[in-house]
């Protein structure tokens, strides 16, 4: 069943003198690991996860719009968040799909060719920072698709179906990957594309941008952009918040 997007605001100016950057944030997903709670309405400093979230798109330069894809269910709530916090860039909130894959897809759909690139990032990611969003943006207007990593600290072994080591990959080359990820639009299109006439569903959108063999760059991000996951993800990233001395109140002041 198709749902009609809901209109947060109508763009006053869809024509940019550079490159146009569309986030699409991907808060679509059931949560089952949080309980019964939605990760993405789960107070942080006294502010919704998924505002925290889209702030940072909000004040980035180098993001001209931003489109939400929720749950159906969400969809009224989050155009009511992003109206309270008065994120104008948010031009609507589009219903996800069955699979992570599905969910940006309609968030492409519902941008279309009115941006030259896609910036891909995960709702339940509130601590990014404007600034890592736009070293990721700037790299991929060099390499075409860059992604946001870090360094892995931990010693990765690869193990058989019975949880025996099989061996133990050079850690020096190993990189956790976190979003956003930003692609050019046709590149990412092209990737869509043939997902699906491969019968692909990818969990990543690097994976979809590495099947047609386009290289991504992988720019180092902060350890500290988690992703709000269980129950603990909640604390320890208010501890975060804590240490970086963010009050409550800074969302007011947008």
């Amino acid at each position: 069943m198709l749902v009609k997007p809901i209109t947060v605001y109508e763009l006053s100016n869809p024509d940019y003198n550079d490159r146009c950057v569309a986030a699409i944030i991907v808060a679509a997903g059931n949560s089952s690991r949080m309980g019964e709670t939605h990760k993405q309405l789960l107070q942080l400093g006294g502010v919704p996860v998924i505002a925290r979230t889209v702030s940072a798109f909000q004040k980035t330069e180098n993001v001209h719009k931003i489109v939400i894809v929720a749950r159906q269910e969400d969809m009224s709530v989050f155009s009511d968040i992003c109206r309270k916090y008065k994120f104008d860039k948010v031009l609507a909130v589009v219903c996800g799909g069955s699979t992570r894959q599905q969910s940006v897809s309609n968030g492409v759909d519902a941008i279309g060719d009115s941006a030259d690139y896609y910036a891909i990032h995960d709702g339940a990611r509130p601590l990014i920072t404007p600034e890592t969003i736009d070293m990721v943006v700037e790299c991929s207007w060099k390499y075409g698709g860059a992604a946001a990593a870090v360094p892995v600290k931990d010693t990765i072994k690869i193990s058989d179906d019975n949880r025996f080591i099989l061996g133990t990959p050079d850690r020096s080359s190993l990189w956790n990957v976190q979003t956003p990820q930003v692609f050019e639009r046709k590149i990412f299109e092209q990737a869509l594309k043939n997902a699906s006439v491969n019968g692909n569903d990818f969990t990543d959108d690097c994976q979809l941008v590495e099947a047609i063999g386009h290289k991504i760059y992988l720019v180092k991000s902060e350890y500290d952009n988690i992703k709000i996951t269980t129950p603990e993800d909640i604390i320890l990233a208010q501890r975060i918040l804590d240490i970086r001395g963010t009050d409550a109140d800074h969302m007011l002041k947008i």
